[in-house]
């Protein structure tokens, strides 16, 4: 029933045979499925799969010219074999009444608001007129006519025909009145005849397409006289090569704003035109290169796809397009047999053509329009089978082209009942092609089998545990240097990471405590700004870029230069050895070992001279790693303490350590004391050196406060704590309580020295 063009535009068939914009199954498949009839999928898709709008919508060979009634109850068409006319009724959605005549219908026009007046134009140079009783009149006319035009305000018929004359029937005085002659410059070719007549719904002007000069020509119903001519430009819309070939203007199609005109030629082009200008505003091609047979203008309000859109059709195609854009279709829908009229229903998105078939086809399109109100159904029939697959393409058959034809070895076959032609191949029978594939390459199981197989492995493979890829594929040189550098931006991801959980913690507190901390982490956290930001964009540079590519640029790590640049790592590498790649799996089991608190040992073993020296030092606990990042690159240096005892220096006992206090500084050396004895000089009370603290306290504090705010200043420092005066603290009283007691070293280490010297010396 439906089927999908490719600008995403869903096309319904609700009448005839399915079509497509690229292919549609023909008659002779159609008739041979309907034909077997045994088959559950044939009865699936002729109940299913298939929609009839309206009932016998259909002529006995073809149809001529299709039309509906102003009043939108009734549908009249034409068509033969034998020639006749039908009416249908939209209200019912069956036929109401079909009507023979002598000859085949060219034109008809109605003269009245529903089907009861018309007036038909006949192939044998005949006009009739059809009442509600049946046929009324007939009269003849000089020559063959060829279309055919009613004037309301004068009741006069226009009846174009072979030649260079319009005749008018008056139907108010029952007779023939003097016809109009269309004339031609001395620049213009001879008028062969006037293909169509067009009279605008607005001011009334008539337009007369004439065949042999390529020329529309405008008249003036009130003074029977010609006010203009469009000529059309024949450098723009003629193959090169033929510019001697005869133009004509085979459709015309006036808008409702009284300006626009759409006018087809012969060439397959469609010319818009303003009544205004000489020159076309928008040209499209057809495509095919064939005669437009109709042209239409789709008006409509806010349900409809837009005002001003244009419907152009010749025996193969229709196109529907915007007047601004030509060169895009809104849908394009090649039917399945040729065209010979297209009528656009007003007002809705329904388009229904006679063709050269035996059913008439209707097509109802949901983004161009409503559906109309004696099918408002379809509205409802249409979104239950979106969900539904359509056939749209041959199942049962196969395109090949000449050359895989070819290769098959079925080229005997061309020319014979087994292949039907399309476009630049064939359609082969399903069956028959599978068969000449198989005996043409006997391995195609096996092929199929092994690609089958290869696709469930490399499926199966996706889930094995891998070890981590090598982020430094790029790099060819300094590998080390550049997993440096990757390492480095890593540390600075996670840290700001880390910084934005802890501000969405930080949100949940009081907003002061935020400011307050905040502050505190901007002003020790060190700036991003400077040298890290060029050491992460280091791999990126291109300035740095023969860094990682040139081998002249290599790194000597065994160098003497090296070595002084970077004593820690050289050290750490001759006392570790080579370092090897772990797998997922053994990171995986290290990171649980670290995170659930068993890990911690250290690199290097300890010994028993180890063992006997002090655990801690400035309060942290050697032996108890406190983070999981410090217990993996922790180790225990061999060095010896001493007790830690404050220096004084100088003649009043000034310490040259920063970090005495005032008392120590004021104390007296031992040289000093020493003479003191010796003379046995009594010491002033005065002065003795003594220490002083000042504690603020306020007016009305009591003595228990004062001793209370002692007792917590004299209270030993906890780390992570920070105290204020009177008695006041900051600080995570939870962690405090939750880690342990940690203490420094008492003893300064002996032995060595700290420093780089005795590390260069060892090297």
């Amino acid at each position: 029933m439906g089927l999908v063009d490719p600008n995403n535009v869903r096309i319904y068939t609700v009448n005839g045979a399915t079509t497509s914009s690229s292919s549609s199954l023909p008659d002779w498949l159609t008739r041979k499925r309907e034909a077997k009839g045994k088959s559950k999928r044939a009865r699936k898709e002729h109940v299913e799969g298939a929609i009839e709008l309206i009932q016998g919508f259909e002529f006995p060979e073809a149809s001529n010219k299709v039309k509906t009634t102003r009043d939108g109850h009734h549908i009249i068409a034409t068509g033969t074999y034998k020639p006749q006319m039908r009416v249908w009724d939209l209200d019912q959605l069956s036929l109401k009444f079909e009507r023979h005549s002598d000859a085949e219908n060219v034109d008809f026009v109605t003269l009245s608001d529903d089907w009861t007046k018309s007036v038909h134009l006949q192939n044998d140079r005949t006009l009739e007129l059809h009442t509600q009783g049946g046929f009324h009149y007939r009269t003849r006319i000089p020559r063959f006519g060829r279309s055919l035009a009613y004037h309301f305000p004068s009741c006069d018929v226009y009846v174009a025909a072979t030649g260079n004359e319009v005749y008018r029937l008056n139907l108010e005085q029952g007779r023939f009145m003097r016809p109009l002659e269309l004339q031609t410059t001395n620049d213009q070719e001879g008028i062969i005849g006037v293909n169509v007549v067009d009279i605008n719904a607005v001011h009334q002007l008539l337009a007369f397409g004439v065949d042999g000069n390529g020329t529309t020509q405008l008249w003036d119903p009130r003074s029977r006289s010609a006010v203009g001519t469009l000529k059309l430009p024949r450098s723009g819309i003629t193959p090169i090569g033929a510019m001697d070939q005869t133009l004509s203007v085979t459709a015309i199609a006036s808008r409702v704003d009284g300006l626009s005109y759409a006018i087809g030629t012969s060439t397959g082009h469609t010319l818009l035109y303003d009544i205004r200008a000489a020159k076309p505003f928008s040209v499209k091609d057809q495509g095919y290169g064939l005669p437009i047979k109709s042209l239409s203008w789709i008006e409509g309000g806010d349900r409809m796809a837009g005002d001003g859109m244009v419907v152009s059709a010749d025996k193969k195609v229709i196109k529907i397009w915007d007047r601004n854009t030509p060169a895009a279709n809104f849908v394009s829908i090649t039917p399945a047999t040729d065209l010979n009229d297209v009528h656009h229903v007003p007002g809705s998105g329904l388009i229904i053509t006679a063709n050269e078939g035996i059913q008439m086809a209707t097509h109802y399109i949901p983004q161009l329009g409503p559906a109309p109100r004696w099918a408002s159904f379809l509205e409802n029939i249409t979104e239950e089978m979106e969900d539904q697959t359509t056939r749209t393409v041959y199942e049962d058959y196969k395109f090949v082209e000449r050359s895989e034809l070819k290769s098959l070895g079925l080229d005997h076959l061309i020319g014979t009942p087994a292949l039907k032609p399309y476009m630049h191949g064939y359609f082969l029978a399903l069956k028959l092609y599978e068969t000449a594939r198989i005996v043409a390459n006997p391995f195609a199981y096996d092929e199929y089998r092994e690609k089958v197989v290869r696709e469930k492995m490399e499926k199966m493979a996706e889930t094995r545990i891998r070890a981590k890829k090598d982020a430094l594929g790029g790099v060819k040189v300094n590998k080390s240097l550049a997993a440096k550098v990757l390492k480095e931006e890593e540390r600075k991801a996670k840290k700001a990471e880390r910084r934005e959980r802890q501000k969405e913690k930080a949100s949940l507190k009081d907003l002061d405590l935020v400011r307050a901390m905040d502050v505190e982490e901007v002003d020790n956290t060190p700036s991003m700004e400077g040298p890290t930001k060029s050491v992460s964009n280091l791999l990126s540079d291109p300035r740095f870029a023969k860094v990682f590519a040139d081998p002249a640029y290599l790194i000597d790590e065994t160098s003497r230069e090296f070595t002084l640049l970077n004593p820690s790592s050289v050290a750490q590498k001759d006392r570790i050895g080579p370092r090897h790649t772990k797998t997922a799996v053994e990171e995986e089991e290290e990171e649980d070992k670290y995170s659930s608190g068993l890990g911690g040992h250290s690199e290097t073993g300890s010994s028993d001279e180890d063992d006997e020296k002090p655990s801690r030092f400035d309060g942290v606990d050697l032996k108890k790693p406190h983070s999981q990042s410090s217990t993996r690159n922790v180790r225990t240096p061999r060095v010896a303490m001493v007790p830690m005892r404050p220096r004084t220096g100088g003649p009043l006992g000034h310490s040259s350590d920063s970090n005495t206090t005032f008392g120590q500084r004021r104390a007296p050396s031992h040289g000093k004391l020493g003479s003191m004895k010796k003379t046995n000089r009594p010491l002033d009370k005065d002065s003795t050196p003594m220490e002083i603290s000042w504690v603020p306290s306020g007016e009305n504090q009591s003595n228990e406060e004062i001793l209370q705010s002692r007792k917590s200043r004299d209270a030993p420092r906890r780390k992570g704590v920070e105290r204020f005066g009177a008695g006041l603290e900051k600080g995570d009283q939870v962690l405090e309580a939750a880690e342990p007691e940690r203490h420094g070293r008492e003893r300064r280490r002996q032995g060595i020295r700290s420093g780089s010297k005795n590390t260069f010396r060892r090297l």
